[in-house]
């Protein structure tokens, strides 16, 4: 049998991942274990952060083998993207439901308001936020993916709601992307940074943010809201 130098070894492992990697686009398909490695990746960056976070260790916490991981996630950036992607989806949709029309325009945005600040103010989201911060200055990529897609993007949701009580006359708004901006900051801003800089070090109880809402919204509304509004 003919000794393989290194450089035949090395062609001979790039033939077989070129044969077998349709096969593996095919396995990484699977949306069941898919969500088992995003949960088993979500407690080990929840517990350690994610500098510390080894590939080694989310195929213990989810039960995977290391390859099965990269047929599905590229790299742990690529791991840790998904993962707040996945996170946006659900807490979007929570914030969805609550921007109901059949309420009022105020219980609907006190509703949404609650939901948010209770939301950015969690001791999951604060981690999390923490964790980014730590990492953006040398990827910036991953930070700015994760105000796009986690504590931006709610204020599109917002902006429809906006948009569609504009034109029945209730809010008088130029800018609904700025007035939703401005929204989330009188009601979750504030409280947001206490709890990533350790002004306070849990999360505020229902009281603190019921009265920060409903300061926050009595203000909007006192600037936005038209006299058909008033008058209802």
């Amino acid at each position: 049998m003919p000794v393989l130098t290194k450089n035949d070894e090395s062609l001979k492992k790039a033939l077989e991942v070129a044969h077998t990697a349709p096969n593996r686009r095919v396995a990484g398909q699977d949306p069941v274990k898919r969500q088992q490695i995003l949960d088993g990746a979500k407690q080990v960056f929840l517990s350690v952060g994610f500098d510390a976070a080894s590939m080694n260790d989310i195929t213990r916490e989810a039960g995977v083998s290391k390859g099965t991981i990269y047929v599905y996630f590229g790299s742990k950036e690529e791991l840790f993207g998904a993962l707040i992607d996945r996170e946006r989806r659900a807490k979007l949709a929570l914030l969805a439901e609550a921007l109901d029309e059949k309420d009022t325009v105020r219980e609907t945005l006190m509703r949404y308001g609650f939901l948010l600040t209770r939301l950015m103010t969690s001791s999951q989201l604060t981690r999390v936020q923490r964790m980014v911060i730590g990492v953006s200055e040398r990827m910036p990529e991953l930070g700015k993916q994760f105000f796009d897609t986690g504590p931006d993007s709610g204020k599109a949701l917002l902006a429809d709601y906006f948009a569609k009580q504009i034109e029945a006359g209730l809010l008088d708004i130029s800018d609904a992307v700025l007035a939703a901006q401005q929204l989330y900051d009188l009601c979750a801003g504030g409280l947001t940074r206490k709890c990533i800089f350790g002004a306070i070090t849990a999360p505020p109880d229902e009281e603190v943010i019921v009265r920060t809402v409903t300061s926050g919204v009595d203000m909007f509304m006192a600037y936005y809201g038209t006299d058909k509004l008033r008058e209802g």
